[in-house]
């Protein structure tokens, strides 16, 4: 039987060493083994070069080798495209439809500046800041584990033959660098999952997200009765109005110790870390594959009602460099802490379980639960049950408006830090220590003319005017340094409320399409296409929303105030520090000049 050949649709770098093969959008390719595991094929280009390359990179082409569609489809992405309802392509539709009206390109503020209230003036992208989870804390654990098996009590993660059709081992191709004008900002909510599922990184059939299965809010506003869930979302009113229920104890996730691994003998590398729970001590291995699958499993259940930010970037070339490990271990570090200072998050089963299974089978039975949970989406709301009672329809319009102007104008402030920052950042370690080193050079030059003179008197002088000169060129060092130890962990911070500040256009999307549904339900009381039953349980869940709403920003408004406090008072003390290190420097080259 002849090998079937395949046109690639994305192009591909293959990293050295590690058997894959490059390949270019549109050319063809012949598959010598079409399933080599973990979502890779073997094929051979035109030049006869054999490789791996990730299936969901090509179309398979009919054995006439013709292109049946224009824009052809692979088996995965059929399968996703298969798996969309009619209605669900229609509200598809009519989104794309209303993105190319107001222009906005990445912008997840631009669908709801332009929605019904018409508040809101249209606001600019966010693609052109960088975007990624902050830190705020030094992770730089001790390594106690130096044996090839890493924690002697951890269990390692799935096996590498794990049945499940999850099981990407590439990343997409993003940069690692701190800074690169093509970095883009996360959007929120779900844009991101949409764009993910849409992604050739993975594919993320719709049918497997119960809460997103029907359009609008109206699935759970609409519910004739509500099951009874086991489990139960408490929201209490306290000082500041609704809260979430804090748990009495709270707890940590040190990420540490990435190690590189291999599967498929040896033909395929990845870096996995480990985890520990400071409240269990015990650790658990997970490669990045097994965070992403986490995010779009809290993205599904919790994203009408939380805000969760995105990973860090994935990437395929350098992904093994010390440097790009480095950052994303940080990065992966402050999500995860970010996500244990979450009452609900953080006590959520699918949560725990990630951080607390014991074996393969445990993992799994885990997994297969949380990919059929039923409670997802807006059904999320269904858990919640305020300790107060129900609000007016006036009084939640409010609410939703005043959050959607706070986050609108924080996002506008932290987008001008992050342009400012980087700004700053660029010259810090480009243009102003070369101008240090400059006039260090420079009076070093004028100290030499000055020896050449044959003058007896000037020897003091002129080793003064030397070692001011090697004065600035330590300064120039020191400038080039300090962006390390004070503004990287500005940026991060920053680049961590941006993810946040990306998924409330959505949430606050989903509340006013609550709202609407609400305001529309009089007429259908009249025309008898519901009842007033009915109507009043709609007022009542739309309550249950807002209240959600405001518990959700009085966590976030404490977070805020505790990390920005906390992440700007490091920089303000470093700034000192550094400041005062130049002054003494300065002092010690002045005191070598001669009174006269």
């Amino acid at each position: 039987m002849a090998n079937k050949r395949a046109r690639v649709m994305y192009d591909f770098a293959a990293e050295p060493g590690n058997n894959e093969l490059t390949v270019n959008e549109g050319e063809i390719i012949t598959i010598t083994n079409p399933d080599v595991g973990g979502g890779w094929l073997e094929g051979r280009n035109i030049k006869g070069e054999r490789g791996l390359v990730p299936t969901d990179y090509v179309e398979i082409l009919p054995s006439d080798g013709k292109d049946q569609f224009s824009c052809g489809n692979s088996v995965a992405d059929q399968a996703f495209l298969d798996s969309l309802s009619a209605s669900t392509a229609q509200a598809s539709s009519s989104a794309a439809s209303n993105n190319h009206q107001v222009g906005s390109g990445n912008d997840p503020w631009s669908a709801w500046s332009a929605s019904k209230s018409g508040n809101w003036e249209s606001s600019e992208g966010w693609g052109a800041q960088p975007e990624g989870a902050g830190a705020q804390r030094n992770t730089n654990t001790p390594n106690n584990w130096d044996t090839a098996f890493g924690h002697p009590q951890a269990y390692q993660g799935p096996a590498t033959g794990d049945d499940d059709d999850w099981d990407e081992d590439w990343d997409g191709p993003k940069s690692s660098s701190y800074f690169k004008d093509s970095e883009s900002a996360d959007a929120g909510g779900a844009q991101r999952g949409n764009s993910r599922a849409s992604s050739s990184s993975m594919k993320i059939p719709l049918n497997k997200f119960p809460g997103f299965a029907k359009p609008g809010t109206e699935q759970y506003l609409l519910a004739k009765q509500l099951a009874k869930p086991k489990e139960k979302i408490p929201i209490i009113v306290g000082d500041y109005g609704p809260m979430w229920v804090y748990p009495t104890s709270t707890f940590d996730c040190v990420v540490a110790d990435p190690r590189k691994g291999s599967k498929m003998y040896g033909l395929k590398s990845y870096i996995e870390y480990q985890l520990t729970p400071t409240n269990t001590n015990r650790s658990v291995n997970h490669r990045y594959k097994h965070f992403d699958w986490l995010y779009e499993r809290l993205l599904v259940k919790f994203g009408s009602a939380i805000p969760i930010p995105s990973l860090p970037d994935k990437q395929v070339t350098g992904r093994f460099e010390e440097e790009f490990i480095k950052m994303r271990m940080e990065r992966l570090q402050a999500w995860m802490t970010r996500m244990c200072r979450h009452p609900v998050i953080s006590e959520s089963e699918v949560f725990q379980q990630f951080l607390n299974f014991r074996d393969e089978k445990e993992w799994k039975t885990g997994k297969r639960k949380a990919e059929r949970d039923e409670l997802a989406g807006v059904m999320i709301f269904s858990t919640m049950e305020p300790e107060a009672p129900d609000l007016d329809l006036v009084e939640i319009e409010q609410k939703c408006e005043a959050v959607g102007k706070f986050t609108k104008a924080m996002d506008d402030g932290v987008k001008e830090l992050l342009t400012v920052g980087q700004e700053h950042w660029k010259r810090c370690t480009g243009p102003l220590p070369k101008e240090y080193q400059k006039i260090g050079k420079a009076l070093q030059s004028l100290a030499t003319v000055f020896s050449s003179s044959g003058y007896q008197g000037e020897t003091d002088l002129n080793d003064a005017i030397t070692e001011a000169g090697k004065t600035y060129e330590e300064i120039a060092s020191l400038v080039a340094e300090q962006p390390k130890k004070d503004l990287h962990f500005l940026m991060e911070c920053n680049h961590e409320y941006k993810g946040f500040l990306g998924c409330f256009p959505d949430i606050i999307g989903t509340h006013k399409g609550a709202i609407e549904k609400v305001k529309e339900s009089d007429k259908l009381v009249a025309t008898s296409k519901i009842t007033l039953q009915d109507k009043q349980n709609m007022v009542k869940r739309v309550s249950i929303m807002s209240y959600a709403l405001q518990a959700e920003m009085n966590h976030f408004h404490s977070n805020r105030i505790y990390d920005y406090n906390s992440v700007i008072r490091l920089y303000l003390e470093q700034q000192v520090q550094f400041y005062e290190t130049i002054a003494e420097k300065l002092r010690q080259a002045l005191s070598r000049f001669p009174v006269m």
